[in-house]
């Protein structure tokens, strides 16, 4: 008969290196990205990072809550398949058999005693003996069939054998360690083998907690101290610090004790009710548990029912055990929930996930928490006078470097190269690349070629003769000044379609590429909706489409877009628009006019802006989300009017159009 669930509470493995992979706020920054881009959230993103976890770069993995929460879910449902609630019964039936059947032998031995052939000095003896044997059989013989009466019977029984008797008293004093488990936590030890001097001062301790309770309850000062004085040492190894720990832990225990009870059939439940009755013997004591009992009912210490299923046995002591440790479970699955919801780990009980779940998983959560506190060390966040964290400009730009790296490795793949090839020219920056030199060209010698050229004419020998026709210099390409202003359809279609976030990784990308190699170049980034909006580089993380404004004004965002382009007389202008519909707002005195279908006043003001752009000589490059048959009439309209380009493309593509189309128009061939 098993005496407590066998489930392994703690798990422990010999360390390869990988348990706490170690990792950088670099790679955490990555994590982060494709949540922050999706939710404009800092706080959320982190929140699905803790709940998912994270791959490591060096292989490995990272556990999240959401692994965490699963475990324990499979380690519950592990426990409930394994154990049997109804050999808590089959246990005290088959002890009580047990005791029962060693009485009986001793019985047979003193009624075989009693009649057989003695002598007149012992037959008086022999005959009693005989006598007190046939008594307790016949009260064995009349013993009820039910488990808690047979045990009021034996309770109130004189046996002959001392050994049934001993453990008689052993079945007792479990049943008074569990009543006394359904309020006290390591109490028990007190309970076995009780004298009248144990009984009193548990008497004595249940009295003095009744009056500390009733005192808390008036908003008196309890006395908690010197309850704990006096009765201290009654609560084991690790006695509670104040009477809220005191109750929180006498909530569990009853709890636990309420699921026992209701797991089991109505029936099994009243039998053990009636074996708990009574237990102590004491009529004061009982009376006061029971008044502790009613007093307790305000910490609502409501129990779950738990159906179990296995063949594993359990006597009553292990099961008391399997239901503090389900409790446990349940808080714990709780704290993990709430703290998935929430994105803040400090509500979890680190101890008892030690406790359940081994050291791993424990340890895993203490590297979660150090996560915000590292990318706060690496200056990629910040906290906010508000208790929250925010990016910092640094955060941004990593943000931006993972969105064009992506982008990047996607061209990879598709063999379509990390940039256009470059055209050559005159002047700009030199290139690895050589040509014969020319009248006019920059004298930018590249000298082995050139005394190769030498040596390859007249032959090996020195000196080395050059003559104008050995020259070679370095090709050479220009880099135009290029402003741009990248307009987003900031509409609630972009983000009901699945393109906002796309274009937000695009507008980040972009901005990370001109400000890291094309430094002399301007970008700007406009939002428009029911109206445009200039954004910063630095709030694109945080974007959101507007969900509340009906609108795509095409017409305000370009004119802001030359107002913003007009600071910069010199090198080329140019428009990137992303968007997923035609324009169906335009500005009449300042005010943002809405129709859907379009209105015609909408379409002449919008093609009036692009006229406006067309005279300042900026060229609208438009990228569609869309390709409906009105739409591509209205676009092919615009490139007419501007001369410009129109691309239909998907969102999972749009950056890779873009970010080519704009390395390629970097280059001009001048010579070669």
């Amino acid at each position: 008969m098993a005496r407590s669930p066998s489930a392994p509470r703690k798990r422990y493995s010999a360390w390869d290196g990988s348990q706490l992979p170690g990792f950088d706020a670099d790679e955490v920054m990555k994590a982060l990205a494709d949540d922050l881009i999706e939710y404009g959230d800092l706080r959320w993103a982190m929140r699905n990072l803790m709940s998912r976890g994270m791959q490591m770069p060096q292989g490995g993995y990272m556990q999240g809550l959401r692994d965490m929460i699963r475990q324990l879910k499979e380690q519950k449902q592990r426990q409930l398949k394994q154990f049997n609630l109804d050999s808590i019964f089959e246990d005290f039936r088959a002890r009580l058999e047990e005791i029962i059947q060693m009485e009986r032998d001793r019985i047979a031995e003193w009624k075989e005693k009693g009649s057989a052939d003695n002598s007149d000095q012992n037959s008086f003896s022999d005959s009693l003996l005989k006598d007190i044997a046939e008594r307790n059989e016949q009260t064995l013989d009349n013993l009820p069939d039910d488990i808690p009466s047979q045990i009021n019977t034996l309770e109130k029984f004189e046996f002959i054998n001392p050994d049934a008797q001993k453990k008689f008293i052993e079945l007792l004093n479990e049943l008074r360690k569990a009543m006394t488990n359904t309020f006290f936590k390591d109490i028990e030890n007190m309970v076995e083998n009780m004298s009248d001097g144990d009984i009193q001062r548990m008497k004595d301790m249940v009295k003095a907690l009744n009056d500390m309770l009733v005192k808390k309850i008036a908003g008196e000062d309890p006395g908690f101290e010197q309850f704990m004085d006096e009765f201290g040492d009654m609560f084991g190894d690790n006695p509670p610090q104040s009477l809220d720990e005191l109750l929180e832990q006498m909530r569990k225990q009853m709890a636990a004790a309420q699921s026992l009870m209701n797991s089991l059939s109505p029936e099994q439940r009243a039998a053990l009710q009636e074996m708990f009755a009574g237990r102590f013997g004491d009529p004061e004591l009982e009376a006061e548990m029971a008044k502790l009992a009613k007093e307790l009912d305000f910490l609502n210490p409501e129990g779950q029912r738990y159906r179990f299923g296995g063949n594993e046995n359990l006597d009553l002591e292990a099961a008391m055990r399997l239901m503090q440790e389900m409790h446990e479970m349940d808080e714990l699955l709780e704290q993990m929930q709430g703290a998935e919801r929430r994105g803040d780990l400090d509500g979890i009980d680190k101890d008892l996930l030690r406790d359940l779940m081994g050291d791993e998983p424990a340890d895993q959560l203490d590297e979660l928490e150090k996560l915000m506190k590292m990318l706060e060390d690496a200056g990629y966040v910040r906290p906010t006078d508000d208790n929250g964290w925010e990016l910092t400009p640094r955060g941004s730009r990593m943000i931006g470097q993972k969105a064009l790296g992506e982008i990047y490795a996607r061209l990879k793949r598709q063999s379509l190269g990390n940039h256009a090839i470059p055209e050559e020219g005159r002047f700009g920056e030199r290139i690895e690349q050589t040509k014969p030199y020319e009248f006019g060209d920059p004298f930018h010698l590249h000298m082995p070629r050139t005394l190769r050229n030498a040596i390859d004419r007249n032959g090996p020998g020195a000196p080395v003769r050059l003559q104008p026709e050995d020259f070679e210099i370095y090709r050479s390409e220009t880099i135009t000044s290029t402003a741009t202003a990248m307009l987003v359809d900031l509409s609630w279609s972009m983000a009901l379609r699945g393109s906002f976030q796309a274009a937000k990784k695009v507008a980040l990308a972009l901005h990370n590429l001109i400000t890291s190699q094309y430094p002399k170049d301007s970008f700007y980034i406009i939002g428009f909706a029911a109206y445009a909006k200039e954004l910063k580089a630095h709030d694109l993380p945080y974007l959101q489409w507007d969900e509340y404004v009906l609108g795509t004004n095409m017409q305000h965002a370009l004119l802001l877009a030359e107002k913003l382009l007009a600071k910069h007389p010199n090198g080329s202008k140019q428009i990137i628009m992303i968007s997923d519909g035609e324009p169906t707002a335009h500005l009449e005195q300042g005010e943002a006019i809405f129709a859907y279908p379009p209105t015609p006043q909408t379409i002449r003001a919008t093609f009036r802006a692009v006229k406006r752009c067309t005279t300042k000589g900026i060229a609208i490059n438009t990228f569609m989300l869309e390709s409906s048959d009105y739409l591509r009439a209205f676009m092919q309209e615009v490139a007419r009017i501007n001369g410009g380009r129109v691309f239909y493309t998907s969102p999972d593509q749009l950056g890779e159009y873009i970010l080519v189309d704009y390395v390629e128009n970097k280059r001009k061939k001048l010579s070669r």
